[in-house]
């Protein structure tokens, strides 16, 4: 097994990105491959010297970066020498079996595209991001798309729904996954035009444990194993929920050491409260997969640490030990409707 990471993108490269892996190295066989400019990289991975085997890391070369203000198009046509370019291109090569990036998210999309192709039957391809449930610690939904695409046809939306049901099956071990449709109100017809059809579409469909619409204010009680919508949609849900997570945890550590009582009582409630700081922190969920893509591709938070790229790369290293692409395959080609079909 073979991890490539994209060692130079995000806001902590290269130095979280090669702790990460160094962390990662306790946990995962696979051998990990840091893409990027070789000096800084391995000045970086010297410090660790001694903490992991030899050959359990190696550096690959690219000289070249895409950093968060260039263009996703223009970057992969005229950097392809960049290390995001490269993390990819190894899928593709056969030189990695999962890639990762804590980069320009546009870019990474364009160069999973355009190097690794759609899986058949996959139009658009999603980005899908676990969402943490409030009241069962350890529990989440897969919200997908949640940024690759604005806009969305039906198709596109049953299309998420079943590569959802098959990464919430293969990644978290959920059986018979129950699939949610993203929308203002929980009866069949409500919403636009395009989620008319699409409920439609998912109480037809075979294979999807489809239950219905999902209003905004029960997202968080985990009433659904798979979140599906359009990207604007589901990238709003996704920093509204991270935001107000965060804002609540401080405001609750501000009130818990306001004065001597209620420091007495963080006391007690502290292992709790440092239970529920863990189910918001979007490093212990170990990155987004791109599903629809024909390899397998993460990507990772912009200002990722070290413990989420660590978590990522084990998150990585299990998935690509799976069918997931195969059997994403097998059921787009057999369930989803041809495009005739729908006229």
């Amino acid at each position: 097994m073979r991890i490539a990471i994209d060692a130079m993108g995000g806001d902590n490269a290269p130095r979280e990105i090669v702790k990460g892996a160094v962390h990662a190295c306790d946990h995962t066989d696979a051998q990990i491959i840091l893409v990027g400019r070789e000096a800084e990289v391995q000045a970086e991975l010297d410090k660790y010297e001694g903490l992991y085997s030899p050959g359990h890391i190696v550096v690959y070369n690219a000289d070249d970066v895409i950093t968060g203000e260039d263009s996703p198009v223009r970057a992969v046509k005229k950097k392809p020498e960049s290390s995001l370019v490269k993390t990819v291109q190894m899928v593709k090569d056969g030189q990695a079996d999962a890639a990762l990036s804590a980069g320009n998210t546009g870019a990474l999309m364009v160069a999973s595209l355009f190097i690794l192709g759609r899986i058949e039957g996959a139009d658009r391809p999603a980005i899908a991001s676990p969402l943490p449930n409030l009241g069962k610690l350890g529990h989440f939904s897969v919200l997908l798309d949640s940024g690759a695409n604005a806009e969305c046809w039906a198709r596109d939306l049953l299309s998420f729904a079943y590569m959802g049901s098959i990464y919430a099956s293969r990644a978290f071990g959920i059986e018979n996954p129950r699939v949610g449709l993203i929308n203002i109100g929980t009866e069949p017809g409500k919403g636009t035009a395009i989620l008319k059809e699409t409920y439609k579409m998912l109480s037809e469909a075979g294979n999807i444990n489809f239950v219905g619409n999902i209003e905004a204010r029960d997202i968080p009680k985990g009433l659904a194993d798979v979140l599906v919508c359009d990207g604007f949609t589901g990238n709003v849900v996704l920093k509204l929920t991270e935001g107000t997570a965060w804002s609540i945890l401080k405001d609750l550590k501000e009130v818990m050491t306001s004065d001597l009582q209620s420091k007495i009582g963080a006391a007690f409630l502290g292992p709790k409260l440092k239970d529920l700081k863990k189910q918001f922190d979007y490093s212990s969920y170990g990155g987004a997969p791109i599903l629809g893509v024909d390899g397998l591709v993460f990507k990772i938070h912009g200002s990722s640490s070290a413990s989420a790229v660590e978590n990522a790369i084990i998150k990585a290293s299990v998935l690509a030990d799976t069918d997931i692409s195969e059997k994403t395959k097998e059921t787009l080609a057999k369930m989803l409707p041809k495009k005739e079909e729908e006229k």
